[in-house]
């Protein structure tokens, strides 16, 4: 399939997906919460608490570090928006890089930087231990995951996102790279700050990383987590689920659909999974996904050779 380049207008269009995705997964949370504590779910619960954080006061805190501050929280929306722009929707792409994966890689460790920046310029002591939990964990999933996204590249034998998506003719990459699907799946959650890895935003330090957020800087962080969630299970269709391919409906619907039943799962997952310390996901991240994603890797590179 030949992937064309649109044209730089179709970027808010883009944008508007993602934050229509990032409301879609904020709905569904909110959804999930109101059914676990028995009373009725609000389908403009968001918009709700969005204009109620716009009319919040902002919290300002001594010898805060305003502008590191702002750039931590408001950052996350600019990397996710960022991720998506490698994406094909259907055969279409707003850059076609030969070097995607790497790109997406790269916008991925941004958010190391941002969420400690976060931490950081708040000058709060809750705020800085869940900047540090974040870069504690962040040594935890960063490896599996640069190794899982290494795996559909060996496959089809490209770091370009179109040409990973179009190698999946007849067999998309998670059916015999379950693995790596994991790993990048779990890898997500990291760096969204997510369910099972969201010790950053842990309860026991006052919410940490948000601590001292309110208002419009509050709503900037919600709304980016949601954003990366929104960006991560994107990129997983031309990676790992096979990009547009699948019958009657057209590519670019498809691409839709695949995203939104991804990040569906990972929202569900958020309440199913148990809170991960930092240490001891460490442990796990070195001693078993590493060793795990790298076998996977080892099984791809045997078979793109023996093809």
């Amino acid at each position: 399939m030949t992937i064309t380049t649109v044209s730089g207008m179709w970027a808010i269009v883009a944008a508007a997906l993602l934050i229509g995705l990032a409301y879609y997964a904020a709905t569904l949370d909110g959804a999930f919460t109101a059914w676990e504590d028995g009373v009725t779910a609000r389908a403009l619960a968001p918009l709700s608490e969005s204009a109620r954080l716009f009319r919040q006061r902002r919290r300002v805190t001594v010898a805060a570090d305003r502008v590191l501050w702002r750039i931590g929280g408001g950052g996350l929306i600019a990397v996710a928006l960022l991720m998506v722009t490698v994406v094909p929707l259907g055969r279409w792409t707003l850059f076609d890089l030969d070097v995607g994966v790497v790109w997406f890689n790269a916008m991925d460790v941004c958010v190391w930087a941002l969420v400690w920046l976060a931490g950081w310029g708040a000058n709060s002591t809750h705020s800085l231990v869940g900047g540090y939990r974040f870069l504690a964990q962040g040594l935890g999933y960063e490896l599996p995951l640069m190794f899982a996204l290494v795996a559909p590249a060996i496959a089809a034998e490209s770091l370009r996102i179109g040409t990973v998506a179009d190698a999946q003719h007849g067999l998309w990459y998670v059916v015999w790279m379950p693995v790596a699907f994991a790993v990048y799946s779990l890898g997500v959650a990291g760096f969204s700050v997510w369910g099972p890895m969201s010790a950053a935003f842990g309860a026991d330090i006052a919410g940490g990383v948000a601590a001292e957020l309110s208002g419009a800087d509050r709503l900037l962080v919600v709304i980016g987590r949601y954003a990366l969630l929104a960006a991560g299970s994107a990129f997983a269709v031309p990676l790992f689920l096979g990009g547009g391919a699948g019958p009657l409906l057209p590519d670019w619907l498809w691409t839709l659909v695949k995203t939104v039943a991804l990040l569906t799962v990972l929202v569900w997952l958020r309440r199913r999974l148990p809170l991960l310390r930092p240490d001891k996901f460490m442990e796990i991240g070195w001693l078993v996904l590493l060793p795990a994603v790298l076998v996977q890797d080892l099984i791809v590179a045997i078979v793109a050779v023996w093809r």
